[in-house]
């Protein structure tokens, strides 16, 4: 008589399965000094939360709440802030009971978010096939057409300038709720990581003449969230509504602009 042993669930499993559900508001901040990337992290009590596999040991600063901590065998540590320490490398898991305030540090220049992410995570192959359930943006794209007619550029001409490196920098120090990535109306653009109220100040597009990449990647849209605004001969991008973040692993909603009112500013 064969006897059958059931296992327990991996986090894998259950990570890819909990990716079907509704997410739980999960916003992220990601600030930048000398040498230092610090990535913020919130979360509210009652969520469930799987991080991705992370490469290296690295400080982490507790700053608020209390969290229980699930290992890959099923035993439990409760974890009490303020706390900070050194972790090791490995995949997470946690129940929040109290909402939490958790900061990653990690020592680099690099301020690219894709970047760093292939750094220090790493995610599960079906994580990376995910399907971006964002819906395709077909009249955002008609519309920059015409903005192209209207002002005599080629799209070819549109490209060239996007890629012209002479003109771009990083993103200066400072703390951010927005990173580049894969965009549903053209290429890339800029996606908010954590909620952005209205009239927020989001970031600098363009610094003493140099576009940064809120100003490199930012995409036309007929119903834009947010606008180019002057100050001191700079140029911010400031949102004209509220915007959503983060929710679980998922950037949120894309930031976008009018090109036509752009034009006005520069």
């Amino acid at each position: 008589m064969t006897q059958i042993v059931k296992q327990k669930p991996s986090i894998e499993s259950i990570e890819k399965k909990m990716f079907e559900m509704e997410q739980a508001e999960c916003p992220v901040v990601h600030s930048f000094a000398p040498g230092l990337y610090i990535r913020e992290l919130r979360m509210k009590a009652g969520t469930l939360a799987i991080g991705h596999y992370q490469k290296t040991r690295h400080l982490n600063l507790f700053l608020k709440g209390r969290i229980i901590m699930i290992k890959p065998d099923g035993t439990r540590k409760e974890l009490v802030a303020p706390m900070m320490f050194v972790a090791e490398p490995g995949k997470k898991m946690g129940h929040v009971i109290e909402d939490v305030v958790w900061l990653n540090i990690y020592a680099t220049e690099e301020t690219d978010i894709e970047t760093l992410e292939e750094m220090y995570f790493k995610k599960s192959d079906w994580w990376k096939e995910k399907p971006n359930k964002q819906a395709k943006r077909i009249t955002d794209r008609e519309d920059f057409q015409k903005v192209l007619s209207e002002t005599g550029f080629s799209e070819e001409q549109a490209i060239q300038q996007s890629e012209n490196t002479e003109d771009q920098i990083p993103m200066p120090n400072g703390s951010f709720k927005i990173q580049i990535s894969e965009s549903n109306i053209s290429g890339r653009g800029v996606f908010a990581t954590a909620g952005i109220e209205e009239n927020e100040t989001i970031g600098p597009a363009r610094i003493d003449g140099k576009r940064t990449p809120i100003g490199r990647y930012c995409n036309h849209s007929m119903t834009p969230n947010a606008k180019m605004k002057s100050v001191n001969g700079n140029i911010f991008l400031v949102s004209i509504g509220k915007i959503k973040g983060c929710r679980g692993g998922l950037v949120g909603e894309e930031i976008t602009t009018d090109y036509r009112e752009n034009l006005k500013v520069a």
